[in-house]
């Protein structure tokens, strides 16, 4: 299947110059989207401390989890041994042999589960993994397989060799994830599955081919909240590319959009986070689900949580996707945002709250967002600057930290164009560039040029040439020269960076060669 993968959609030229489209900047923040997950507390891998069914053993949890050098090979020790009795008990077939096999489970269960760092390299060295497959054999008691996945689950959690491990496990994972489960076997189950989609993308490739998708993906029908979040959860894992086909195909899966939406809208906090990623990811690597999901009441409802929660993990991921949806095809932002629409002004006002907000991400995924929108119609461009974005935005560009810097300054510079014909240089929007200018954003930009970082350093060097080309009166040379300008593009005269070079060179020669000040 062919994907309609993200391609670069040139929207804006001084958009698509600096860090390439805004189509691919959004493939690139899916693909580094794991640091954001565990700033927000979120892990890839899961350890399961405490089971589906909610049960749980005091001796499971233990209020230590720095062991010491001791106490871990003792627990190493125990867990080989557990193993051993398990060999026993899988072998046995006399009187009582199912509690036999569940008890032996659960002790070595109850091993995996002790520490946060749990004994998975002395379990597979003793042989776990071909006795936790045969205890997951169809026909088995539930318990047997409940705590067989569990076991199976936390030694997933480990390192990447060790969730490697669970190969020949997987064809009956999945098989378990059907219908003729319990709920309780087939949430556990899907909670190993997304610890090893959630270790490489070769992993996840032999899940799709083993028909993992379209299992976890029947999970979201249900209405039952904790296999919905453990079945989303495993999902954002499953999808995350960088193929998009997975996406694609997922979108597709019938209902699958409408109950996307009717999780985020009616469920708690905690489910609406798992699904809320789950949007990142299609709307990050597929045109196909962006399309389809920006049909549907998506937006109303990200706008809706913007503006209403309070949960740091959950604003993230909304961010994020309402980010996604307008980063790129532009007709998609022109049918999701419509301008003079009450649903419009009413996500710039959500933006706003983030963008005041004490938190450093969401400041930094609200100015995301606002420069993707910023980077579409001119309608777009005044809709942003009329707002109450705009102060804060320049106070964002003079005091925050870097990285927020770069993002705020992609909006102020997006605001200032609009899209020339051809392959000209953009046009200035002159009410806009002058109000900013004299605002002060000018300082910013210039500090983005003294920059080492070479992406902040071109959208610095940018700006500076629709002041130096765009400001009235020839004001432009002044000020720039007012705020040491020249000296911050000189240091670029002889500059590795060839593009850097040439820009910065060609705009002293232009506007402060040797005739520069002569008429004064």
């Amino acid at each position: 299947m062919a994907d309609e993968g993200l391609v670069s959609h040139k929207r804006d030229p001084i958009k698509a110059s600096v860090g390439n489209a805004a189509a691919q900047r959004r493939r690139q923040h899916a693909v580094t989207v794991g640091k954001e997950r565990r700033e927000a507390l979120m892990r890839t891998k899961r350890l399961c401390r405490v089971g589906v069914s909610g049960d749980f053993d005091e001796a499971s949890i233990d209020d230590s989890d720095m062991m010491s050098e001791e106490d871990q090979a003792i627990l190493e020790a125990l867990t080989s041994a557990a193993v051993e009795e398990l060999k026993l008990d899988v072998a046995y077939q006399g009187k009582g042999a199912i509690e036999k096999r569940v008890n032996a489970l659960r002790e070595l269960r109850r091993f995996l589960s002790r520490s946060e760092f749990p004994p998975v390299e002395a379990a597979l060295q003793a042989g776990a993994i071909p006795l936790l497959i045969q205890c997951l054999s169809f026909g088995s008691p539930d318990e047997q397989l409940l705590e067989a996945a569990w076991c199976l689950t936390n030694i997933a959690a480990g390192k990447p060799e060790e969730t490697k491990a669970l190969l020949p496990a997987l064809p009956l994972l999945v098989a378990h994830l059907g219908e003729k489960s319990s709920l309780h076997v087939v949430e556990q189950c899907a909670w190993a599955l997304g610890n090893v989609a959630g270790e490489s993308e070769e992993l996840r490739n032999v899940l799709l081919l083993q028909g993992a998708l379209p299992a976890l993906a029947r999970m979201l029908l249900p209405n039952k909240r904790s296999t919905v979040r453990t079945a989303a959860w495993a999902l954002s894992n499953l999808i995350k590319g960088p193929d998009p086909r997975a996406a694609t195909e997922l979108i597709k899966i019938d209902g699958i959009p409408d109950r996307i939406v009717r999780h985020l809208k009616k469920g708690d906090d905690e489910l609406a986070t798992e699904v809320a990623w789950v949007v990142v990811y299609l709307t990050a690597l597929s045109n196909v689900a962006t399309t389809i999901l920006a049909k549907s009441d998506l937006v109303q409802v990200l706008v809706e949580i913007l503006d209403m929660s309070t949960s740091l993990q959950l604003l993230i991921p909304v961010l994020r996707s309402l980010g996604n949806l307008v980063a790129g095809e532009p007709h998609i932002t022109n049918f999701v945002l419509v301008v003079r629409h009450a649903l419009t002004g009413d996500a710039i006002q959500a933006l706003v709250k983030c963008l005041k907000s004490e938190h450093h991400i969401l400041n930094k995924e609200a100015a995301w967002v606002l420069s993707n929108i910023a980077a579409g119609s001119v309608e777009h461009k005044r809709l942003i600057y009329s707002s109450e974005a705009m102060p804060l935005l320049l106070n964002l560009l003079s005091r925050a930290a870097f990285d927020i810097k770069k993002e705020v300054a992609y909006v102020l510079g997006n605001i200032c164009v609009a899209p020339a014909e051809g392959s000209g240089r953009p046009n200035v929007i002159l009410d806009h560039l002058v109000n900013l200018v004299h605002g002060g954003c000018l300082t910013g930009f210039l500090d983005l040029v003294r920059s080492a970082d070479v992406e902040a350093a071109r959208l610095g060097l940018q700006f500076i040439e629709l002041v130096l080309r765009g400001m009235p009166n020839g004001e432009g040379p002044k000020l720039v020269e007012r705020e040491d300008g020249i000296d911050a593009m000189e240091r670029y005269q002889f500059h590795e960076n060839e593009e850097l070079r040439n820009m910065a060179n060609e705009l002293v020669d232009s506007y402060f060669g040797e005739e520069y000040g002569l008429d004064e």
